[in-house]
Parts: structure tokens; C-alpha cells; sequence
């Protein structure tokens, strides 16, 4: 059997490997590598999240209000 697709088999098999090896460089997903989470190639052309640090304690306000009215009922108690 030596016909005309035996030789074609091989170039087809490595066009194929090449063209899914393209296609998921050119996607840009992250990968996971030894246990490494890896950026995608385009992560310094992101937009840039930053979320603003909020205060330590979070119950902040409601912590001022119960301050505010312990003052004011000692006030009233005077």
C-alpha cells in the first residue's frame, strides 16, 4: 500500500499540531504549569482593577453611631 496519501499523512499530522499550538498561543488563556497559575501573553495590556483599601474595621460607621448615642444619653442623664 504504498498510494498517494502515505507520504501526505505525516506533513498533515505536523500542520495539524502547528495549527493547534497557534491557535492556543493566540487565545491568550491563562495555564496552569507545575502547579503555577500563568498570566495570559497580554497581561500588561490589561485594563488595571484597583480597588481602593476601605478601613480596617469594617462596622466603622455604626461603631461612631454607638459612640455618638452613648454620648448624647449621658448627656441627657446630666
Amino acid at each position: 500500500m504504498s498510494g498517494p496519501n502515505k507520504p501526505k499523512r505525516p506533513l498533515r499530522s505536523l500542520l495539524a499540531g502547528l495549527g493547534l499550538l497557534v491557535v492556543m498561543g493566540v487565545t491568550g488563556c491563562q495555564s496552569e504549569v507545575g502547579g503555577q497559575l500563568l498570566p495570559s501573553p497580554w497581561y500588561m495590556t490589561d485594563d488595571i482593577q484597583y480597588y481602593a483599601p476601605g478601613p480596617e474595621f469594617k462596622l466603622a460607621k455604626e461603631a461612631t453611631a454607638q459612640r455618638a448615642a452613648k454620648a448624647d444619653q449621658s448627656l441627657q442623664r446630666r
